[in-house]
């Protein structure tokens, strides 16, 4: 018999338990199918689901079809409740997704399908409610291929029609069933699984019509998977029976798991636990049943283990990534005057372990709780949760946006501690990554100068705290954290030294990064009559949304975009007012983007990160037998060891220097390359003896190779808009105004000039700055070039860098991968955009510290 783990998900009333009620009415497992509405379904346990007609909980039912055992897990499909369905998904094997008939794809349904194929499920389509007026079948299966996937396949008809529609969605199955004609279950099976085909079936779940042929269809196109010998098992769940016993539900991955069991794990702080298995439940809905073991490919529940979390993995399984839907806004808990604060946390902390993504935050000063939560749903659901379970009640503050920060550029933190018979140095590269990822944690530290296990250590530490930003002080993310020297003493170091040198170092970097602040963005759908567009547009640029050109769908119109939480979040009810109840807005949560007013936000929360005793950047150096405080920004001056990123450059520059040194002596003697050269670019009117003159002779294998002596000063050309668009805070003021940016260049260039002493021309575009003649003008320090009208900058940079080669060394800054090239056959050195930023703040760097010194 095989096994298969299949969940059930939707957008909210796409009628997703009502068709999970019909598979278990028809499937034999209940008498009779029980109605949302009516407060009677079998997977809707909890009495705040019945109560309000949604689902809350993940929940588990099993039944049979011919040789095949499923187990069904049902997932919320309110927003607010994502982060459960997200958990759930980790343990599937196929999953069921509803559409509404009459609704289409919806915003969340496009959510759930990049999570379904984040966790690369394979996925059976439900087209719901096709009884009702409106509902087209044809319209819906051109929007699922325009909206999902072009590989939405319908599998409503007979066997024939099935594989001819999975063909035309498949070029391995078209080549198939264009050489044999047909196409067995089996091979169609297989597509799916791979994702290459998406099966579409359209029916009525209250109606019951059409489910019989759908357990048909997903009973005989699932494959059940191979599993090894070694105990494996992925956690997704915590739950507490009727008697207070902890549930540990989890997916068998391999091996199997006996009652009795010992088995030995880590919680998410990183403490050991051993714990016996003291029973093993199989559940359907409230009910269950025991058994003694649970083999792979089987969901079950067990009693006795502490300290296990969704997304844990036990065995040979690792835990899973950080989830995609995280909560946004934190609120305040105000507890009853007479109930106790410790107590009441206490009381939160049991419902932090069935929902992580709480996040439960003790305010020692204030003795208050703060929790996050995903919106105003979830806040009415555990008042009601808090009443029933502990008999009070509690209300919430209004929520305030949960932002983040991370950092721009790399930059390396350094903390070290040496009180008296102490020592602990930690150098730590922070790293910016892309938007979404998270934290990431590294080594490259050699054994040889950090032992092994010292290393493990400070990774420990670098994981176990949330790091907090200089800002806000909002938890730290997309960051890539990477131990890169340390030292320990021989007999002065322990352990706790690590973990304060390590804290320390994470501060010190933030400190002297350029940090961003990060808010979290909805992904909207605003749809309202026409004549109301003109408004929802004006409401949304006073909003700072990003938004698509309006799509007219008869008498309304659908905008789509994405825009801050902050803004857009309470905009619902002044839609309804101003659409006279015809408007619809709808969002999901779309990840955190650098924030849209940074600074009102850091002035509103005040945070002083120089008062933050608790997460010092300063470090504790010793002289004479007696610890002392080092501030900061003076930590660099006093450590022990050298920096990581000074190191790596200058072996960077060694590099390049080797680097140019061999493309000469090739360029020199590899006369196919200049062959290439010049059929690519045009004859090359130099000779290249000639080229080489006034030069000393180097002896390299035998051959004379001459290197350039240049006369007179270095000059520096800059492609002025190059280097616009590619940093990125001059792009960001080119987009409101090109003048003002260009003008921050100039000045940036003037007192790059006076710190580097190179002849500097700056050149930009005749496109942008219109006249017949080129002009160049002298300013300050540097000349400015606007070329012709008819002449690129590139072009202008090409010819003077090939006549100036000639006797002065020529550096050219530009990103231009063509540009460059041509350089380099000019004999001209160029600079890439993001090396002259960083050459650029070395500079700006000294000029402050000059300033500052006087």
């Amino acid at each position: 018999m095989k096994n298969i783990i299949i969940g059930i998900t939707a957008h909210v009333d796409s009628g997703k338990t009502t068709l999970a009620e019909a598979i278990l009415y028809k499937t034999g497992v209940i008498r009779k199918p029980g109605r949302v509405d009516d407060g009677n379904s079998v997977l809707d346990t909890d009495s705040i689901e019945r109560e309000r007609g949604i689902t809350i909980f993940s929940s588990q039912a099993e039944f049979n079809v011919n040789d095949t055992h499923f187990t069904l897990l049902d997932t919320p499909g309110h927003i607010d409740f994502s982060a459960e369905t997200e958990r759930t998904m980790c343990v599937l094997d196929y999953a069921i997704l509803v559409i509404s008939g009459t609704d289409g794809v919806q915003s969340h349904t496009a959510t759930l399908w990049k999570l379904l194929k984040k966790y690369e499920i394979p996925v059976f389509i439900f087209v719901n409610k096709m009884d009702l007026i409106g509902a087209d079948k044809s319209y819906i299966i051109g929007e699922l291929r325009k909206r999902l996937s072009l590989s939405c396949a319908d599998f409503s008809g007979n066997d024939d029609e099935i594989a001819e529609n999975s063909a035309t969605v498949s070029e391995e199955l078209m080549e198939k069933y264009l050489s044999s004609g047909e196409l067995t279950s089996f091979e169609i099976a297989e597509a799916i699984k791979k994702r290459e085909v998406f099966p579409c079936f359209f029916g009525s779940a209250l109606k019951i019509n059409g489910i019989d042929e759908f357990i048909d269809i997903i009973e005989r196109y699932t494959l059940s998977k191979l599993f090894g010998n070694d105990f494996g098992a992925k956690v997704y769940k915590i739950s507490y029976d009727s008697k207070g016993s902890r549930l540990t539900h989890m997916k068998i991955t391999g091996g199997q798991l006996k009652m009795r069991d010992e088995m030995h794990y880590s919680d998410s702080d990183g403490n050991e636990y051993s714990c016996k298995i003291s029973s093993v439940r199989f559940y359907t809905g409230e009910r269950f049943k025991t058994a003694d073991y649970a083999d792979a490919g089987e969901i079950c529940a067990v009693t006795g283990l502490t300290g296990t979390y969704p997304g844990q993995g036990l065995g040979f399984e690792n835990n899973s990534d950080r989830a995609s839907l995280e909560p946004v806004m934190t609120y305040r808990v105000i507890l009853p005057k007479e109930k106790n604060c410790s107590e009441a946390l206490n009381e939160f902390r049991i419902l932090e372990d069935q929902d992580p993504m709480l996040h439960i935050l003790w305010n020692e000063d204030s003795k208050e709780i703060h929790l996050q939560l995903m919106g105003a749903v979830q806040t009415e659901v555990l008042t009601k949760l808090v009443l029933e379970k502990y008999g009070y009640e509690v209300s919430f503050a209004d929520g305030a946006i949960t932002y983040k920060e991370t950092i721009r550029y790399p930059v390396e933190g350094v903390g070290h501690y040496e009180p008296l018979r102490h020592y602990a140095e930690v150098h730590i590269l922070l790293e910016p990554i892309p938007l979404g990822s998270g934290l990431v944690f590294s080594s490259v530290c050699p054994e040889d100068d950090l032992d092994r296990n010292w290393q493990r250590l400070i990774l420990t530490h670098m994981a176990e705290k949330s790091h907090i930003g200089v800002l806000t002080g909002s938890a730290v993310t997309d960051m890539k954290l990477t131990l890169v020297s340390g030292k320990a003493h021989l007999k002065h170091t322990e352990g706790g030294d690590f973990r304060q040198a390590t804290y320390r170092a994470i501060r010190q970097g933030l400190r002297n990064a350029e940090s961003v602040l990060l808010e979290p963005y909805y992904d909207y759908e605003l749809e309202v009559p026409t004549e109301n567009v003109g408004r929802a547009i004006a409401d949304l640029q006073q909003m700072s949304a990003e938004f698509d050109a309006p799509v007219n769908m008869g008498d309304n119109s659908l905008i789509k975009g994405c825009a801050p939480v902050s803004e857009i979040g309470n905009y619902q009810s002044e839609v309804i007012s101003y659409t006279r109840g015809k408007g619809r807005l709808s969002f999901n949560i779309a990840g955190y983007k650098e924030c849209h007013n940074t600074n009102d936000v850091i002035v509103m929360i005040g945070y002083d990160c120089d008062s933050d005793v608790e997460n010092s950047a300063d470090s504790v150096f010793c002289s004479h037998g007696a610890g002392y405080i080092v501030k900061w920004d003076e930590v660099y001056d006093n450590m022990h060891l050298p920096l990581y990123l000074e190191q790596k450059e200058e072996q960077s520059s060694t590099s390049n220097s080797e680097k140019a040194r061999r493309l000469v002596e090739k360029a020199v003697s590899d006369e196919e390359l200049m062959e290439i050269f010049e059929r690519t670019y045009g004859k090359i009117n130099r000779d290249p003896v000639r080229a080489f003159k006034k030069t000393k002779a180097v002896s390299v294998e035998d051959k004379k190779v001459r290197l350039p002596k240049y006369d007179g000063p270095d000059y520096l050309l800059v492609d002025g808009y190059n280097i616009i668009f590619a940093w990125d805070d001059l792009k960001k003021i080119a987009e409101e105004n090109l003048d003002a940016a260009r003008g921050e260049l100039i000045n940036r260039m003037c007192n790059y000039q006076g710190y580097a002493g190179c002849e500097l021309i700056l050149v930009f575009d005749a496109y942008k700055v219109k006249g017949k003649h080129r002009d160049v003008e002298k300013y300050c320090n540097i000349n400015i070039v606007y070329t012709k009208e008819s002449e690129t900058a590139d072009t202008y940079i090409e010819r003077v860098s090939h006549e100036l080669s000639k006797n002065h060394r020529v550096r050219v800054a530009t990103s231009d991968g063509t540009e460059q090239m041509i350089i380099l056959g000019n004999g001209a050195m160029r600079i890439s955009a993001e090396e002259f930023r960083k050459r650029y703040r070395v500079a700006e760097k000294a000029i402050h510290e000059f300033i500052d010194s006087l």
